[in-house]
Formats: structure tokens, sequence, C-alpha cells
């Protein structure tokens, strides 16, 4: 028999003051770079929990964030688990009716907010049922000018917390710790909650060779934004792992991130291919030492081939596939080589990289169409349904659970096929798939083949109704600035023509100043479509 030690969030943290007391975080604000030891760190966050017991919040309580990446962003991943708290952390960018929504829908009872968006929550205020208490983050000594009834200045209830404040000991590993809420293409956002041992589970993993192989020597620098599926766990994992930790803050540029590259010497960073693409042009345009990189962590949506290669060719930074869900904590699979691949053409290997790629470690997947679990033969497609030791079994308080959670099963809505090697390779989302003369068009492998064009920037692929084939795809595309627009659609469709049958070519190429997105950056189909069909 083995003891039964609990697997909670607070550990991590006292790993960090224990072991590596002297490891920074450096963290932008508006005003200012920060520079904290994770021995700071510590006190400040435990001075955190203290102070949001004194200010009422009770075990199982939600505290939320409404916050950039930064350092006290940081402390409350850890403060609010620690004293019992559950952290919702809130996407800044929702709409209005979905911001009041989330709050509302998780009976958050504290809100800590970041200066700049303090009009956001102002907003609103009125509409929020269970918000008895708001903390304004800033660097300011004095509070902005604000509407709110009861508020406090976050660095002031540091001050006068108690910075050896003991978290709690007898958390079980099974209660809540975090929640975040999709962000919703279709309906509302769905409550996703993540246990404490989850939460530990995740992080272990993510320290594993095979998997992103964090460690103490790295840098850190988690672009995806802390309110999306706990920043892809990067920051429990680097805080328990004792990994040095860049936080980006508000309002960064691509030009801003390959400065913090540089600078920092990041060795590890993480984001959605959007963030991606921008970073790729600044790096064209302007000479930075990337040489510190050994790996872009992608994930959100599917990455373009082209980009992958230009990466790794023309600037010699690794580039990993990732996939995973707000359900999923997140992380599900990651394209990695195998030994023996590594000996394959390099446009055999670039296939295996631009895939979703294997389930890491503790991960189970199968995919499952109309006639039942489908041949790993790449070419079959069917719905990816995941089940592991970090997965959510439920939406909080959501109708929907039923249709997603089946049978210990977690059914994603993205349809992929699968390889021999066991590697998925994401198709499209069910609902995004183009039905065309009853074949199936993949808008995913159009958009990334229109990517890899020289003179696209972005691109997205929808149906559109037709009498004759039912659905016919539509080519939405953003050209770089020094191409015209005007002359590139016959050499899109061109550049097309090796590459797919003739019927999955779009019948339309539409050029646009912008390609509507969601809050974390991925194309928004549903607004396209609308747009297209206007």
């Amino acid at each position: 028999m083995m003891m039964n030690t609990q697997l909670t969030v607070a550990p991590m943290l006292e790993r960090a003051e224990k072991y590596f007391s002297k490891k920074e975080v450096v963290s932008r604000t508006f005003d200012q770079m920060h520079r904290l030891t994770y021995k700071e760190v510590g006190r400040r966050t435990r001075a955190l929990s203290s102070a949001l017991e004194k200010l009422g919040v009770r075990r199982g309580e939600r505290v939320g964030t409404f916050a950039w990446n930064h350092h006290r962003h940081l402390e409350a991943y850890f403060g609010v688990p620690g004293m019992g708290g559950v952290l919702h952390m809130i996407n800044i960018r929702l709409p209005k009716e979905h911001l009041v929504h989330v709050i509302n829908h998780a009976e958050d009872q504290v809100l800590l907010i970041d200066e700049d968006l303090l009009p956001l929550i102002e907003n609103v205020k009125d509409q929020l049922t269970s918000v008895h208490t708001f903390i304004v983050m800033t660097d300011k000594d004095e509070l902005p000018a604000n509407s709110f009834e009861v508020v406090y200045s976050y660095e002031k209830l540091i001050r006068e917390g108690d910075d050896s404040y003991l978290f709690l000991q007898d958390i079980d590993e099974n209660e809540p710790a975090a929640m975040c809420y999709t962000s919703a293409t279709t309906g509302k956002p769905k409550g996703v909650v993540y246990s404490h041992r989850g939460i530990a589970l995740h992080s272990l993993s993510q320290g594993l060779t095979d998997s992103t192989g964090v460690s103490e020597e790295d840098v850190v620098m988690p672009v995806v934004p802390m309110f999306h599926a706990n920043a892809w766990g990067m920051p429990y994992t680097a805080t328990w792992f004792g990994t040095t930790q860049v936080l980006p803050g508000p309002n960064f540029t691509p030009k801003l991130l390959a400065e913090l590259i540089q600078n920092e010497k990041v060795t590890m960073t993480a984001g959605v291919p959007t963030i991606w693409l921008g970073l790729l042009q600044e790096l064209e345009q302007e000479v930075y030492d990337t040489s510190s990189l050994r790996a872009v962590i992608c994930g959100g949506s599917a990455a373009p081939k082209g980009m992958i290669q230009k990466f790794e060719r023309d600037f010699n930074v690794p580039f990993i596939h990732a996939y995973g869900l707000t359900e999923t904590t997140p992380l599900v699979t990651l394209a990695r080589l195998k030994s023996y691949q590594k000996k394959l053409a390099e446009d055999d290997r670039l296939d295996i990289r631009a895939s979703q790629g294997m389930a890491v470690p503790g991960i189970d997947i199968k995919v499952m169409n109309e006639t039942g679990e489908v041949e790993w033969n790449g070419e079959d497609m069917g719905e990816l349904l995941i089940r592991g030791p970090w997965i959510a079994d439920q939406y909080h308080n959501d109708e929907r659970s039923k249709e997603a959670f089946q049978d210990g099963w977690l059914h994603t809505g993205d349809v992929v096929t699968v390889d021999e090697e066991g590697s998925i390779k994401i198709v499209d989302r069910t609902k995004d798939l183009i039905k065309s003369g009853g074949e199936w068009i993949s808008s995913v492998e159009l958009e990334n083949a229109i990517m890899a064009h020289d003179a696209v920037k972005e691109a997205a692929v929808v149906a559109v109704a037709d009498e004759k084939w039912q659905e016919r795809p539509v080519a939405c595309v953003v050209v770089k600035e020094t191409y015209q627009a005007s002359t590139l659609k016959n050499e899109i469709i061109e550049f097309l023509k090796p590459q797919f049958a003739k019927w999955w070519l779009p019948d339309e190429v539409i050029f646009m100043d912008e390609i509507p997105k969601t809050s974390v950056g991925k194309f928004l189909k549903r607004a396209l479509r609308e747009k297209v069909q206007q």
C-alpha cells in the first residue's frame, strides 16, 4: 500500500518557495516590469489568501479574475485555491451578455480586476447578482475613480495581509480548484471545473520528456491568456518545477514578444496560430536573437504547414503542434516524431508535425462514426472522444452535459482521422465540414493550404448554400501588406489545384481586411458565414 497523499495546488507553490526561492517571475504590467523571486511570490500569495478569508470568502466559493498575464494573476492561481476557494478566470474579451452570464452562473463572490479593465465591469455591475467585493489590481498607490460600493486595492490588501498564512491542509484532491468557461462560438459559454487532482496530474504530464518537457532550466512565456484554460496549465507547471516565468502582460504586440524572447532568453512559449503568424511576420521584418527557443507550442486550431516550415527552416525554432480543449485542462495530444520517423523524408516529417499528434501518457482517445470505431488508416473520419484523469466529466450546472459526456467519454465535436501510428489529424469541427454533392470537404485542410501561399496572411473557408451541390466552399483571405488582392484570386486557385480534387476547390475567393475571431483568437466561422451570405 502507498501513502494516501492528496494532490492539491498549494504544495506546488510551497515547493517553489522551498527549493527555488531565488528563481524569478518576470512580469510586465502597464507601468513597469516586475522581477519577483518565488520567495516573494509565495509571501504575496499567502497574504492574498489571508485577505480573501478576512473579506468573507468561504471554502468552495468562487473568486473571479478579470486580468491579463502578470504576477498578480499568478498569485491568484495559488492564493484562491490555497485558502479553499475556487478560482474563476474570466475571459476579458467576452461580449457583455456572456460576461454577465458567466459571472452570475459561477456565482462569483469577489472579482479581482485589472485597472484598465474596470470600465468593462462597471458597465455591467448592476446586473451582477452574487459579487459583493471588487479588488483593483494596479501599480498605482491610489485607486482610479470608480463607482463600486465595496472596492479595495490589491496591493494594500497584500501589505495588510498575513504573509505567513498557512494554506489549508485538509483540502481533498477532488475538490474544485479552478474553473473556466468555453469561448462559445454558439450558445452561451459552458463552465468547466478543474479539480486539484486534475491540475496536479496535468502539470506532472507537462514535465514528461515526450510531452512539453518543462523543467527547472526553462524560461517559459505563456502567451495564451491566463483566462483561457489555465494558460494551458503552464503557470501551474512552471511554478511547481521552479521554472523561470515571463508573463507578457496587457496589450502585447509581436514586437514586444520578440523582444521578450530575445532579452529574457525564453526557451518555451505557447499560444494560438494567429499569435505565431504575427510573430513570424515580425521576425521576417526585423532581426532578433531567438536562439534560446527550444519549443514554440501551438494549439487552439490547426497550424498551417507553411508556418511550421518557416519557423523551423528560416529561424531554427522547433515548432510543436498540440491539441486540447477547455474541457481537457487542456493537454491531450502532441505532434512529436517517434525515433524511427526522424529518418523519413522532410515532407513526410512535416506532415506528421502538422498533425495534432498522439495522446500523451494518461489520456485515452477513440474515433467514432456512424458505423463504430474507425480504422487507423489516416483516411476514415469520425468524432474524437477523450477520457483521462484531467478530463472534465460534466459542465457546471448545465444541461448540455448530457450530450457532451457519455459513458465516461468526452465527445469533442472535432472530426479527425487516425493514422496507423495513432496520430490524429483534425479534419474539421462537425459543424464546419462542407458537404458538397454528398461528399465531405475539410475547411481546415483548404485553409492550411491557402495560408502556405506567400501572399496570404490569414485564410478561412466556410460553406455557402448551393442548389445543385447542397454546399460549396468559399475562401475568405487577408493578404499581406506588400501584395495586391486584385491580382491574387486566380493565382490562389491555381496554387490549390495540384493539391486537391477539382470539386474541393473554392467557388469564390473573397478578400477581407480582417477575419472575425473568437475571444481566444480562433476564426469565428458563424460570423463569417453570415457575412459571406449577406
